[in-house]
């Protein structure tokens, strides 16, 4: 006998409508499970390949000690605080505080959502620049927060290769966005999904702005580790009159290939510090006790080992086997300077009006159709660029797909030779 939906007694919280929670996401629909067995995933951010020996034996040894079992402090274990502290003090040109001005969390995602809880009141707003990584939604809207839109702007007609740098904000839009109500402005640099590295003239503006209106500014640099051809990443933090109103957020998990350790950290001044982890120890008390041990033995060991040099040159030779690739089908696409994904234009993908989707794809933007189209015909998935915008701003991401390159070489050369097939379907 099949089941019956009844209503529930009990009436869910609308901020899960809100923040889009009860959506099926695009996390959902392209997932492993609704897709061929042998359809290669370029479309979710997760590495296939493990963490550097060391850091995973360093992990091992911490299970193998009895303090590292229990609970650590919810400011984070004090080797990790010092060897952040190691790796950051020069970055941020500062004489860093490990018990107030640094704060480890469950992965970056926790210690963003930690800050929100600690700093908006019920109706404040948040800007946040589109595309927008997809938590900061949830997050934001979860604590009360109203989030503000406003988007890079892709270059007109682009061909070929182009830039992430090319994808620009507009000083008067970002302006035109403040209002009395506006309490945080978030900068995603390097930029997930575009790759873009904020130069220091765009940080500047923003800087300003922020001051201007006595603005606290999230600097979610999780990919700090990862940016090309010799581009600068500036740090927010280090701009005139900035450390007092940034909290700069770090990752683990991205800097070692380990994301599902959970491991993140935030760097700001106590005044943001001190009450967020008032929020964080009420959310989840503590982060994973051993794998902050082995995190702090990665990022204790990086500078003589050269590794996020090294990681960043193998990272480079992965993303130029998806461009290769895409020079060869001639469609335009965003050379990221950072990060680990590549936005495609798919506008010219052609697909029969008649094409069997399934209802989930349906009603969507057409880059919804196109990807699910690529990855049952081609074998390789991606993810649709209109997940990460707003209703009225998703026509800009309705051109694109994101290709990730997180893979090892073998897969996304494996790829690439289905990805070449793409072109009987380009007009």
């Amino acid at each position: 006998m099949a089941e019956v939906d009844h209503p529930s007694p009990v009436k869910f919280a609308s901020r899960l409508k809100d923040g889009r929670a009860l959506a099926e996401d695009v996390w959902s629909i392209y997932n492993v499970a609704n897709l061929p067995a042998d359809c290669i995933n370029l479309g979710q951010g997760y590495m296939n390949f493990a963490p550097p020996e060391w850091v995973k034996k360093a992990a091992e040894e911490a299970l193998d000690t009895v303090a590292a079992n229990h609970y650590s402090h919810p400011k984070g274990r004090m080797r990790l605080r010092q060897a952040i502290k190691k790796v950051y003090d020069p970055q941020l040109h500062r004489d860093l505080d490990v018990e107030k001005e640094i704060l480890v969390t469950s992965g970056a995602n926790e210690g963003q959502y930690s800050v929100f809880t600690a700093f908006l009141e019920q109706g404040d707003e948040v800007v946040m620049f589109e595309p927008f990584f997809d938590q900061y939604l949830a997050s934001v809207t979860f604590n009360g927060g109203v989030p503000i839109y406003v988007p890079l702007h892709p270059p007109a007609n682009a061909s070929g290769k182009f830039s992430s740098d090319e994808w620009k904000i507009n000083p008067e839009e970002l302006r035109a966005a403040i209002t009395p109500r506006t309490k945080m402005i978030i900068v995603n640099t390097p930029h997930n999904p575009v790759g873009k590295v904020f130069t220091r003239a765009e940080l500047e503006i923003i800087a300003h702005i922020a001051k201007e209106h006595n603005l606290l500014v999230m600097a979610d640099e999780v990919y700090d580790t990862l940016v090309f051809d010799g581009k600068e990443h500036v740090r927010i933090a280090t701009l005139p009159g900035m450390w007092d109103r940034t909290v700069t957020v770090g990752s683990a998990g991205k800097s070692f290939a380990a994301t599902g350790w959970r491991v993140g950290w935030l760097i700001g001044p106590e005044y943001i510090i001190r009450p967020t982890l008032a929020a964080s120890t009420r959310i989840v008390f503590c982060s994973n006790s051993p794998l902050q041990e082995a995190a702090a033995a990665g990022l204790e060991q990086v500078q003589e080992r050269k590794f996020f040099q090294t990681q960043t040159a193998e990272y480079a030779e992965r993303r130029n086997i998806l461009t290769d690739c895409f020079d060869t089908l001639g469609l335009p696409y965003t050379n990221p300077e950072g990060s680990y994904f590549i936005l495609l234009d798919i506008s010219r993908v052609k697909f029969p009006d008649d094409y069997p989707f399934p209802r989930s794809v349906l009603g969507r933007g057409r880059d919804f159709k196109a990807c699910w189209f690529i990855a049952l015909e081609v074998g390789v998935s991606s993810i649709p660029v209109s997940e990460f915008y707003c209703l009225e701003h998703a026509n800009i991401g309705e051109v694109y797909a994101r290709f990730s390159f997180c893979k090892d070489v073998d897969t996304l050369r494996h790829a690439s030779e289905r990805l070449k097939k793409l072109k009987q379907y380009i007009v």
